[in-house]
């Protein structure tokens, strides 16, 4: 089983072309995934992707995968017409449960911020249910990833209770697949170095907790750098690392793959794929 994600900054390379057909070319290129998470898409915000539904021309550019859009902001103007952006997973596995969680936001008003969410698809895998948790975290605001990192463990504990229904979905109470097996991926706008990193990969709290994929597949090496390898206007202070996949402590023993494309300047951020054995 095989997953990248990437923030592709609304498909805006460091050339300042914004290209969503290259997006998937290099993303396809670099991994033939069964799923891809994209952070940093948009629809109809006019600065963004020139106001197209990036949504919807990621699913064109991806037959045969289902694609799950959901919003941390969506809001409505004096028309009518809705403004989104957010995360989108696209599928070629059966997709069994969505959630969309937002994210604490707290002291909204008294910094640059904006509203975040973890986007959480249940995918049929051979190695059972598995939750596909896309996520991308405040940036400006160490007290608003802190609350946002709390959340996203206590979804994962709450996870840990494993509560699976089999068959036809016929009604509401018969209708929950929450798997404990989780991937977690995005870009947290925390480095590796950071305390905020230890708070996930260090948890331990009762049930399954999240480790850092990278170092399991690669315990002698330092992460690679993730952002700002190209765009120096943006990553002033030079390039960092601050997109990571995690996974809980039942999936180590299967990770085959963690790489970083470490070439393409098609977004300010660097693709990540894993590779999980069946």
């Amino acid at each position: 089983m095989r997953l990248l994600t990437w923030n592709i900054q609304c498909g805006k390379g460091c050339d300042g072309v914004t290209d969503l057909a290259r997006i998937v070319s290099i993303a396809r290129k670099f991994s033939d995934a069964d799923v891809y998470c994209f952070q940093e898409v948009s629809d109809n915000f006019a600065n963004l992707g020139g106001g197209k539904d990036q949504s919807a021309e990621l699913a064109s550019l991806l037959p045969g995968y289902v694609p799950v859009f959901r919003p941390a902001i969506e809001a409505v103007d004096a028309d009518g017409r809705a403004h989104r952006f957010g995360n989108i997973t696209l599928s070629r596995l059966p997709v069994m449960q969505i959630a969309n969680h937002l994210l604490p936001w707290p002291g909204a008003a008294s910094v640059r911020s904006m509203r975040r969410h973890a986007l959480d698809v249940t995918v049929q895998t051979a190695l059972g249910a598995l939750r596909v948790v896309n996520t991308h975290l405040e940036y400006h605001s160490v007290s608003q990833r802190d609350a946002q990192i709390a959340r996203l463990l206590d979804l994962q504990q709450e996870a840990s209770t494993g509560v699976m229904t089999a068959g036809a979905h016929k009604e509401p109470y018969a209708a929950q697949t929450l798997a404990v097996s989780s991937l977690l991926c995005g870009d947290f706008n925390f480095d590796v170095s950071d305390r905020q990193h230890a708070m996930i990969a260090e948890s331990d709290r009762p049930g399954l907790n999240y480790r850092d994929a990278w170092s399991i597949c690669h315990p002698e090496k330092p992460h690679a750098l993730t952002c700002g390898l190209y765009d120096h206007d943006q990553w002033s202070e030079g390039p960092d690392c601050r997109d990571f996949i995690f996974a809980t402590e039942d999936l180590a023993g299967r990770i085959r793959r963690v790489e970083v494309n470490v070439e393409t300047d098609a977004s300010d951020h660097q693709p990540i794929v894993i590779e999980l054995a069946d």
